[in-house]
């Protein structure tokens, strides 16, 4: 798996992710918002799917 999500990507996915699931387990939402386990796990690992089919790579490029 290559990393294609960049740092303020990961951390804004890790965010969204968790308010999501918060406010499932209080109710605020309902069940739908336990989804937000999708955007957390892309996150935490640095590399999303739908990006790799799509062509799309938010991580900045090296350069020597």
């Amino acid at each position: 798996m290559k990393t294609n999500e960049g740092v303020i990507d990961r951390s804004l996915r890790v965010a969204g992710g968790l308010i999501l699931i918060g406010l499932a387990v209080t109710g605020t939402i309902g069940a739908w918002g336990y989804i937000g386990v999708i955007p957390l796990l892309t996150g935490a690992v640095g590399m999303c799917p739908l990006y790799s089919m799509l062509g799309i790579n938010s991580c900045p490029v090296k350069r020597s």
